[in-house]
């Protein structure tokens, strides 16, 4: 997917012995959005802002060793071998001229490398500069920024794209405020910068700046500007719309002191596996405190400081652990700690209370299943009918103020919540609304400029577009009930000479909570990757009657 961004200037960061200045470069391309203030807290927000870069550059993919520039000296080693061994049977005559020939041999290598050795060398240094000295030609993905009437938050997407991380800072941050636009744009975000954050000391003045000059200077033509075309892949900006989708799911939350994330953190410095299961396995007990196992080792840390206050006994696996190292920064700055836990094998978000910040940490089911491939969480989301005009209607009223919960939307609109949910859920699916997990509210976010291609991002996994085929060729039947607020959907559905027997549970705010199938699918994945597309059209069903 191909976005133009173009730029004013190259975002930069400038010191001197007491002041230090942090501009960031929007994007012009989008409508105006600038913010102008003097950090207060200027520690806490280094580490944070710091902590967000550690997401942006993570990759724990698993990269093979390199093994080329053996396979070639082996299969060159072989002739050689080869010939020693013929000659062995062949007369001196032989022998003779295949010293010869090894000779000239050898002087061709030589030349070789020769001729072609400064150009290897030179190659090196250049991609070894790149690497060291402009992470940007590697690091292509810029963090989105948004300006809200009560704070500014940074997103980001790690290269692996199996992290997310969102950094909220609250104008308590800042001393003084002197201008800002609300509104969300991309900025230019040099991954040199990091350095810079690093001497940002207490005390020194720090001005914090989304440069609103770049957008004064549009009405001249003496300006130079800088313009990159960016092709993103479909993934980071389908993750972006998985993770709004999965954060507003039901979850099983508990609050988590930053020692006990010190624990976690130390044992996984400590101990490496070496095989699997690499799990990290949480125990719920209501009044007692919270455990975690770690596997291989069944080792369990029991965290005497935070108290599980939940209605009933749980135990949550997750996968992808080391990826928490990244709040290791955080600890010292750190009040708490709250974990949303999705559950067994699905993804997990870890809130760090840093006074006026929030940080946002969150993870896929497992590392190498990343955002894109995570699940369908769009799909599990509230999906009623609601016709456009009062979705727009929902939206523009959300856009007046930025950001609101659905009660508050309900009573200003006289609509019920459930009318609201579904309508933010498909703004949030279209990449123009986001769910705030920390404070429990929606929050107007523009992800792009133009509208996305909802249809190339929506269908990267075939489940709704086989589920609506199964209903419209009428091969679904529902028969529900009605028990402790929660809908109960029994579903028959004939494919292939086959009828497949489901289940699906809906709460109150249309959200799929539990289901199960039949099929190989479901019983393969259960719903870590999103319900199938038998569940899927028995719930579509419902809404149907």
């Amino acid at each position: 997917m191909l976005f133009d961004y173009k730029f004013h200037k190259d975002t930069a960061i400038t010191n001197s012995a007491t002041s230090t200045q942090m501009s960031f470069s929007p994007d012009l391309q989008r409508d105006p959005t600038f913010f102008v203030g003097k950090l207060n807290k200027k520690i806490p927000f280094r580490e944070a802002i710091s902590a967000l870069h550690d997401v942006v550059v993570s990759d724990l993919r698993f990269k093979p060793k390199d093994k080329t520039e053996y396979k070639e000296w082996v299969a060159e080693q072989e002739k050689l071998w080869l010939s020693d061994y013929m000659a062995e049977f062949q007369i001196e005559e032989v022998k003779k001229r295949l010293a010869e020939v090894r000779g000239e041999l050898d002087q061709v290598y030589k030349e070789k490398n020769r001729v072609l050795g400064p150009f290897n060398t030179a190659k090196k240094t250049y991609f070894d500069y790149l690497y060291q000295k402009d992470k940007d030609a590697w690091f292509v993905l810029d963090p989105v920024i948004t300006v809200h009437p009560d704070e500014v938050f940074f997103e980001c997407f790690s290269q692996d794209e199996s992290t997310y991380g969102k950094l909220s800072s609250s104008y308590n941050v800042f001393t003084e405020i002197n201008e800002f636009k609300c509104g969300t744009t991309n900025i230019d975000y040099s991954a040199a910068l990091y350095n810079e954050f690093q001497k940002i000391r207490d005390y020194k003045d720090t001005e914090f700046k989304i440069d609103p000059s770049g957008f004064e200077a549009l009405t001249t033509n003496e300006e130079v500007y800088k313009e990159e075309k960016i092709d993103l892949p479909d993934s980071w900006v389908r993750g972006f719309l998985q993770v709004s989708s999965a954060m507003t799911l039901p979850a099983t939350t508990f609050d988590l002191h930053p020692m006990d994330i010190f624990s976690i953190c130390q044992f996984l410095r400590r101990f490496k596996e070496k095989k699997g299961p690499r799990a990290l396995r949480f125990i719920l007990e209501p009044g007692k405190p919270i455990q975690a196992v770690f596997e291989p080792w069944y080792e369990t840390l029991t965290f005497h400081r935070s108290i599980y206050i939940g209605p009933e006994s749980k135990t949550i696996r997750i996968w992808g652990r080391r990826r928490l190292l990244i709040l290791e920064r955080l600890i010292p700055i750190a009040k708490n700690f709250r974990v949303v836990l999705l559950g067994n094998g699905l993804p997990s978000f870890y809130i760090a209370d840093l006074g006026d910040m929030a940080f946002t940490l969150g993870l896929s089911g497992w590392t190498t299943n990343d955002w894109s491939r995570a699940g369908n969480f769009d799909l599990m989301a509230p999906r009623g009918h609601v016709d456009l005009m009062t979705q727009e209607k929902v939206f523009n009223t959300l856009k007046e103020t930025w950001f609101g919960t659905t009660a508050e939307l309900s009573k200003k609109l006289n609509l019920d919540t459930a009318t609201i949910s579904t309508s933010l859920t498909s703004y949030t699916q279209a990449g123009r609304v986001i769910y705030d997990l920390n404070l429990g509210l929606y929050r107007v976010r523009e992800l792009t400029q133009d509208p996305l291609d909802m249809k190339q991002l929506r269908f990267s996994s075939p489940q709704e577009e086989k589920a609506d085929k199964l209903i419209s060729e009428g091969k679904v039947k529902i028969d529900y009930d009605i028990k402790n607020d929660v809908l109960n959907i029994q579903g028959k559905i004939k494919e292939n000479n086959y009828t497949y027997k489901t289940e699906a549970f809906i709460d109150k705010d249309q959200r799929l909570i539990d289901g199960n199938c039949q099929c190989s699918f479901y019983q393969a994945n259960g719903l870590r990757q999103g319900p199938c597309e038998h569940i899927l059209a028995t719930r579509m069903m419902i809404n149907r009657k």
